[in-house]
């Protein structure tokens, strides 16, 4: 009979915080599950005094681990029903080493002849941090040494009887393609979410999957030393949905150690009686002291390195980036999301709104800010966009993954035609001004010649009165600071968008003796155009404007 089971732990912040099993089921197969288990407990860890085996050291999450990958395995068809995991952990609590115990397992207990299974790692350093353990493993035990063969120089270990191969393979200089791997693998997905061509080279590495049905995927990571982005942020979301029960899928298997959500608001991760909720292995390859010691010291220094330290070893997701010069009204950000605040529902709710706009050329973002003012509360709602063209994703390649990201999320649009982004910004604009809510544009009006003319087509022009040349550089100090003063007592809320997030992350304020001025922290690839035409906008809507009426005649007339 097919066993019947759910990947979703709709319980994860009670059973973490008590220590339990991520793993909401049994072993769909247990003697299965004890067979592999056997053999992964055998296997002696080299680097740690007296050489124990897996079985004396490990922590029973480990067990849990890995008696769900292989216990999943039905004996009889052949078929892996649970076929992707998911592991995210802090750092140090030997991933990369559990990895090597899991593989060799796997090609140990492998049955078919001439195999391939691979671990993929992101560059050499994380490939020798799987391949060295996984050596030192065989090599320590006579009997291994007999059944397995291992050739340093190719990072690979072979099974003498059925020829099965595993393989290390490093990305950054090994090619993937045409891998016909039906164990896998990836360590790091981090590092992959970075590149742009990541999403392909995984699709091509586990191909090999679509003609083995006792295959598995494993994915397995530590939080990024940035917000996520790419294929690392598509998989940690998508786990975090079947986790939670939003998505169903029995295949997938996510074991996330993270804080829930009210303690990471109420500071509890601080607290070093908490610090054993990301790290199960606290105790044994984690020093207790040792977070201590460090944990004081970042918090005495700046957010750069805080946030590395806090996401690398205790799995808090970076948000946004927080430099030491960054913006202040940067702090008050995340603070002052509003669920549910879409473009209709601001212009449902304004009895007002100031369009801000700036753009660079065609390397560059096209940054669209509303600002609207609440008919009632009066306080001012943000909503943001931005364009590109096809070419940024070339030019920029440091950033192309989180371009992607945006668009997916619905706040970037990557446009092919040349005037693409401006017909869609003066739609937008259009539909503003016919519902008698446009108090007036207010631009950046270097490099905006095309778009000075398609606004006039619209009846918006400097003659009218509704677009202002928004004052730039220094002068754009009242701007910024009233923004952050309206962030910091929550009278200026925005629609939560990843993209501004990013852009008010990325930028910087540069002090001289008698202003201030915002620019980018990274010439080139740290974009921060749509926060600039946030700034546009606020210089209008703080002179507390009304909408210009809408003499629907001369807009029929500018058509006709």
């Amino acid at each position: 009979m097919q066993p019947k089971w759910s990947t979703a732990c709709r319980d994860w912040e009670r059973r973490i915080v008590a220590q339990r099993s991520l793993i909401p089921f049994s072993p769909l197969f247990p003697d299965e599950a004890e067979h592999a288990l056997a053999v992964f407990k055998s296997l002696r860890v080299v680097d740690l005094p007296g050489q124990p085996t897996f079985g004396e050291v490990c922590e029973p999450w480990v067990f849990d681990f890995v008696a769900a990958i292989f216990g999943a395995n039905d004996p009889e068809t052949g078929n892996q029903l649970i076929s992707e995991f998911f592991l995210l952990i802090s750092k140090k609590n030997t991933k990369s080493t559990i990895a090597a115990g899991i593989m060799l397992t796997a090609l140990i207990i492998n049955w078919r002849h001439e195999e391939e299974l691979l671990i993929l790692a992101p560059t050499i350093e994380v490939a020798q941090n799987s391949y060295k353990p996984a050596a030192a493993m065989v090599r320590v035990d006579d009997e291994l040494s007999e059944l397995l063969h291992v050739q340093d120089h190719r990072r690979t270990i072979t099974h003498r009887v059925t020829k099965a191969a595993l393989k290390v393979v490093a990305a950054d200089t090994d090619t993937v393609s045409g891998k016909k791997s039906g164990r896998i693998l990836i360590d790091e997905l981090w590092v992959f979410g970075k590149r742009p061509n990541a999403d392909a080279m995984l699709r091509e590495a586990t191909g090999g999957l679509v003609s083995r049905p006792e295959g598995f995927v494993i994915y397995l990571s530590t939080q990024s030393d940035q917000p996520p982005s790419g294929v690392f942020k598509a998989k940690l979301d998508y786990a975090r949905d079947v986790r939670d029960g939003r998505v169903e899928d029995n295949r997938f298997l996510p074991v996330i150690y993270e804080f829930p959500r009210k303690m990471v608001d109420r500071d509890e991760h601080l607290d070093p009686a908490n610090f054993y909720v990301s790290n199960p292995n606290l105790g044994r390859s984690v020093r207790q002291d040792w977070l201590e010691a460090e944990l004081k010291k970042e918090l005495a220094s700046g957010p750069e390195t805080r946030n590395v330290f806090l996401a690398k070893h205790l799995n808090i997701e970076i948000g946004q980036n927080l430099m030491a010069n960054r913006w202040p009204g940067a702090d008050f950000w995340p603070k002052r999301k509003l669920e549910g605040l879409t473009l209709e529902h601001l212009l449902s709710v304004s009895e007002v709104c100031v369009v801000g706009i700036d753009g660079g050329g065609l390397d560059d973002l096209f940054g669209l800010s509303i600002i609207g003012r609440h008919r009632e509360t009066r306080d001012w709602l943000v909503w943001s966009h931005a364009w590109c063209h096809e070419g940024v994703l070339e030019r920029r390649k440091s950033v192309a993954s989180k371009l992607r990201d945006f668009e997916r999320d619905g706040d970037l649009t990557i446009v092919k035609d040349e005037l693409g982004d401006i017909s869609q910004i003066i739609e937008i604009i259009d539909d503003i001004k016919q519902r008698g809510l446009l108090a007036s544009v207010a631009v950046d009006p270097a490099g905006l010649g095309e778009m000075i003319e398609a606004l006039d087509e619209i009846g918006v022009t400097q003659e009218a009165g509704n677009l202002i040349g928004a004052p730039q550089g220094y002068a754009m100090m009242n701007a910024i600071k009233t923004a952050e003063r309206k962030l910091a007592n929550g009278t200026m809320k925005h629609d939560g968008s990843a993209l501004m997030a990013w852009c008010v992350g990325n930028l910087k304020i540069e002090p001289t003796a008698t202003a201030i001025r915002a620019t980018k922290q990274n010439a080139g690839d740290a974009k921060i155009d749509p926060v600039m035409a946030m700034f546009d906008a606020v210089t209008i809507m703080s002179r507390n404007p009304e909408a210009k009426a809408f003499d629907v005649n001369a807009w029929i007339a500018s058509y006709a």
